[in-house]
């Protein structure tokens, strides 16, 4: 027995250290993270949240209508080659931020203080979209609810909500086909119930007198902040196990409704007016814009969600395959939502006997008027609403999430010692808080209020956010630096398509987006009402606050420093003294014993001689070491 215990005791054992990300498997992972800031507790969570975070409503109700009034099938072009210029390097770019410091979007701009208003931005546009956002929630809550009945009670006119214009839409159909609608004189009873029973917009004369809350509304908001917090009470451990579900079971419900959709008849005339090629609209410099606008948005970028989620990885998480996992999902999941939404909509042109593009709408438009209107014409009606509601408050429930954990963890990293014991109170602060600041959204007039943040608070300033973000870590960190810590990080080097996409191609194409938003203005609108000069000025404002943060942060860096004003300005430019990696033994180079309570002047070297032998990681990290030491040499 006794020999057996000492075999066991001489067996020796691999550390931690010495294995790779893929050796040490899930369980392992808590190991390369300090104890008290958290991590995922699995591989597949940071994949999942990052899908569902890029995966939302605007796939559904954007994506589709943007594809058919830009060219059809020719709009996948410029879709695609915006993915390529813009869309993947600058996803790309975002993740290896958050992961090589694992700091939130406040606490990153060690990397250069003196920029650190962007992460300021970037709070305030991400607190703001999730104010209004979490209402979009709240009334596909209240769709959920309403289709929990044998009828929908959109489905006929009759009601006290309805008035003499509304009209059951249902095409009339004889030996000669169906009889086309006059669909401009009348009213759905879908839109009407829409606007007049779930807005109760005709209580408010407009944005300035947005009336009487609505209760029930009101009531769906809160069960929308009390889902989104107790899904985020732990933090990504919990949010990372709910992604499991509402990450993958819009899947499985758009795949449904495909089926379903493609299956009626008049399927085909749906999916061929989305799809057909008009190649002539590829000279029109607007499809462009579009196809770059629809890429900037989807993926979220500029938001600091991903940051955030890539703060939680391990050290060399690998990024650069989710990256490419994430993004040409996303592109995908947009086309297949393309041909659930149209199949329908062409079978809903053939029962009414109208064009397509009479019924095609974007927006709310599409998901509460348009669609549930296409539902009561199915058999079996409830259940197929049920479904894509469903649907859509999966989807929403992951960008909520992001939105939530976002703004939580950039303020706990900037005050840890205060704020992450007490993380889940906060979270309920914080979700409080918003609660509140959304009751506007619940009155009769909410929509004005709610149509207004979403044109301008992500707008023109979530743009110069990006910008600054991309031109700060190129340029004034340097791509050189910045292409080393990803080496440190991945192993490898980013190539050249990745530089000249940072350095050039990205900037200049968002640069070019920023001018066409600015040059092609357009007064806010909804429906009919047309929206007064001061809450035009308000929004501008809004979008303008943040632009504003990024040279408010500049000076505040600036008068922290000593010496002349250019002194001060290089200053606040070069890195803090603790950015890098979290962790003592990932720091190599010019990042060795720059921790707070660093004890080992070259944690690798002490490594290699407790344990013998270097891993894959550390050879990396030597080969960084010495194009230091060249670099330095050939300086001197």
């Amino acid at each position: 027995m006794k020999k057996l215990q000492g075999a066991h005791q001489r067996k020796p054992i691999t550390p931690d250290l010495l294995m790779t990300p893929s050796d040490q498997g899930d369980v392992d992972l808590d190991m390369d993270f300090a104890a008290d800031r958290g991590n995922w507790t699995g591989k597949l969570d940071f994949l999942l949240s990052c899908i569902g975070y890029c995966v939302g409503l605007g796939n559904v109700w954007r994506f589709p209508y943007r594809a058919y009034t830009n060219g059809g099938g020719a709009f996948l072009v410029p879709y695609f080659l915006m993915l390529a210029i813009c869309g993947i390097p600058l996803f790309f770019l975002e993740l290896s931020l958050g992961q090589f410091s694992s700091l939130g979007p406040l606490a990153v701009w060690k990397i250069s203080p003196l920029f650190k208003g962007a992460g300021a931005a970037m709070l305030l546009i991400v607190g703001l979209v999730a104010i209004y956002y979490n209402m979009i929630i709240a009334y596909v809550l209240f769709y959920l609810f309403a289709s929990l009945t044998s009828n929908l009670p959109w489905e006929h006119c009759g009601n006290w909500w309805n008035t003499d214009l509304c009209l059951e839409h249902r095409g009339s159909k004889d030996g000669n086909g169906a009889l086309p609608l006059n669909l401009t004189s009348t009213v759905s009873p879908s839109e009407e119930y829409w606007s007049r029973y779930v807005l109760h917009i005709q209580g408010s004369r407009g944005i300035g007198s947005p009336g009487e809350i609505r209760w029930n509304l009101c009531l769906c908001l809160l069960l929308a902040w009390v889902i989104v917090f107790l899904c985020i009470l732990k933090g990504v451990k919990s949010s990372g196990k709910v992604v499991y579900f509402t990450a993958t079971f819009p899947y499985l419900i758009l795949l449904m409704l495909l089926v379903r959709g493609v299956t009626l008849p008049g399927a085909w005339k749906g999916i061929q007016f989305y799809l057909t090629p008009q190649f002539h609209h590829l000279l029109s410099s607007k499809v462009w814009i579009e196809a770059a606008l629809q890429i900037f948005y989807s993926l979220g970028v500029g938001f600091g969600g991903l940051l955030t989620f890539a703060s939680y990885n391990t050290f060399h998480q690998n990024i650069y395959r989710d990256t490419f996992i994430v993004t040409l999902g996303n592109a995908i999941t947009s086309i297949l939502a393309g041909f659930a939404i149209f199949s329908v909509l062409g079978y809903m042109s053939q029962e009414l006997g109208v064009p397509v593009d009479q019924v095609a709408k974007a927006g709310p438009g599409l998901a509460f008027v348009v669609y549930p209107q296409a539902m009561t014409m199915l058999p079996l009606s409830p259940f197929w609403s049920f479904l894509f509601f469903f649907m859509l408050l999966t989807l929403g429930l992951d960008s909520q999430f992001a939105f939530l954990e976002t703004i939580v963890t950039a303020v706990t990293d900037e005050f840890p010692y205060y704020l992450r014991p007490k993380k889940a109170v906060f979270s309920g602060l914080i979700c409080v808080a918003m609660y509140l600041m959304g009751l506007v959204l619940t009155t009769d007039g909410g929509m004005y209020w709610l149509v207004l943040l979403d044109d301008y608070s992500a707008s023109f300033g979530l743009m110069v956010v990006v910008i600054t973000t991309c031109l700060a870590v190129t340029r004034v960190y340097g791509i050189q630096r910045f292409c080393r810590d990803i080496h440190m990080m991945l192993g490898f080097k980013p190539g050249l398509y990745f530089r000249a996409c940072w350095l050039f191609l990205s900037p200049a194409t968002l640069l070019a987006l920023l001018v066409y938003s600015i040059v092609k203005y357009q007064p806010s609108e909804y429906g009919s009402y047309r929206f007064p000069a001061w809450a035009e000025l308000l929004g501008i404002l809004m979008g303008l606050l943040s632009c504003l943060m990024i040279p408010a942060g500049m000076l505040v860096a600036v008068l922290r420093e000593e010496g002349s004003l250019w002194e001060r300005l290089q200053q606040a430019s070069r890195p803090a003294m603790d950015w890098g990696p979290s962790l003592e033994e990932n720091r190599t180079g010019m990042y060795v014993a720059t921790l707070a309570g660093s004890q080992s002047p070259k944690p690798l070297m002490v490594h290699m001689r407790k344990y013998g032998g270097i891993t894959s990681f550390e050879n990396t990290a030597i080969e960084v070491d010495r194009e230091i030491a060249e670099e330095e040499e050939s300086m001197m």
